[in-house]
């Protein structure tokens, strides 16, 4: 080989990886901001990066919860309808949801106890299709008075309308306290789901609305035969806040650290592995949704892999902000969490 041809050929570019050199200068421009102040290190956390290749797509397993197959342990928790962007919204979700194999809870479906008129907002089986478990809503307040009554048939007409698989039943004392139009229960809510499974012929959910339970009610719950406890645990979305600023400002000023109290789903987490130890043969509902406050997939992938129980992870507001405008936007910010997901189940396992 000459010299001149040995000279062009150590000329050549590496055609084989064209960015090198780009990439080569990022990394030297930034490598003072990629430093990670160790105040900031997640520490629930083992990284382990030699036991696993990159994980493939899909790599997740299928798994059987509220008597349905999941692909993904992700639910979409409860959110809104009766409006025109709700329409949107409830049909993305519920898009995106058949899509990746997840589960969803509708907003509260009181409004169409007794009439058909925003049915076409929260009618979304026929998107999310028959495989993915899909749940109706009413508040514990609207149970009260349909038990009272003698109206529960108008509950079984509502699952019927929306081919729903069950109920999800809210509890949500601050809330309805704080509301300019809330009500008063006359029952403890646990008398009054007690009540409904007497008549209930469907799987029932139970869940707060932004402020979680606490140990007497985790335990209650979980001796009762209902098919799962939805934590929405203080840290996500807060409706008894939401009210306050719906209210005027003496009431805000009286009852503002309302908001404040309660629990969050890592508390919830322990709070209900110390009572699962506890009820041994007691225990008659086994499964759980973990949400309030669940900002990412690591956070859902840290509290599904520490709660001892089957349970899959939800989120509320981190979706809808996702799904009020096309559905591409939705799909990228879903299938990245479960990209996200996939990754941490390759190469994180959680510290006990």
């Amino acid at each position: 080989m000459s010299r001149k041809t040995e000279q062009n050929i150590i000329s050549m570019p590496f055609t084989d990886d064209p960015t090198a050199s780009s990439r080569k200068k990022d990394h030297i421009d930034l490598a003072f901001k990629s430093q990670i102040e160790h105040v900031l290190l997640d520490d629930r956390f083992y990284y382990e990066p030699m036991l696993a290749a990159h994980p493939k797509s899909g790599s997740l397993e299928k798994f059987s919860f509220l008597n349905k197959t999941m692909k993904t342990p992700l639910w979409v928790s409860s959110m809104t309808g009766g409006t025109l962007i709700a329409n949107t919204i409830n049909h993305n979700l519920a898009k995106i949801c058949k899509e990746f194999g997840m589960g969803m809870g509708l907003g509260s479906c009181r409004q169409l106890l007794r009439s058909d008129e925003y049915l076409k907002d929260f009618d979304v089986r026929s998107q999310i299709g028959e495989q993915a478990p899909l749940y109706a809503n009413l508040g514990i307040a609207q149970l009260e008075q349909l038990l009272d009554n003698n109206e529960t048939y108008l509950i079984d007409r509502l699952l019927e309308k929306l081919r729903a698989d069950g109920l999800i039943v809210h509890v949500n004392p601050f809330q309805e306290w704080l509301q300019p139009e809330g009500d008063r229960f006359k029952y403890a809510p646990i008398e009054t789901i007690t009540r409904l499974l007497e008549q209930a012929q469907y799987p029932i959910i139970v869940k707060e609305v932004g402020q979680g339970f606490g140990y007497q009610s985790i335990k209650a719950l979980l001796q009762m035969p209902i098919a799962a406890i939805d934590f929405a645990a203080n840290g996500g979305t807060n409706f008894a806040k939401l009210e306050l600023l719906r209210s005027e400002p003496i009431k805000q000023e009286i009852y503002g650290q309302l908001a404040n109290v309660g629990h969050s789903a890592d508390e919830m987490v322990t709070l209900t592995n110390t009572i699962i130890e506890e009820l041994g043969d007691d225990l008659k509902c086994k499964q759980v949704i973990i949400s309030g406050g669940i900002k990412s997939y690591l956070d859902g992938f840290y509290l599904i892999n520490k709660l001892k129980t089957p349970c899959i992870y939800g989120q509320a507001s981190s979706f809808l902000k996702h799904a009020m405008g096309d559905y591409e936007t939705l799909y990228n910010y879903v299938d990245s969490q479960i990209q996200g997901l996939e990754l941490a189940q390759a190469f994180l396992k959680i510290k006990s």
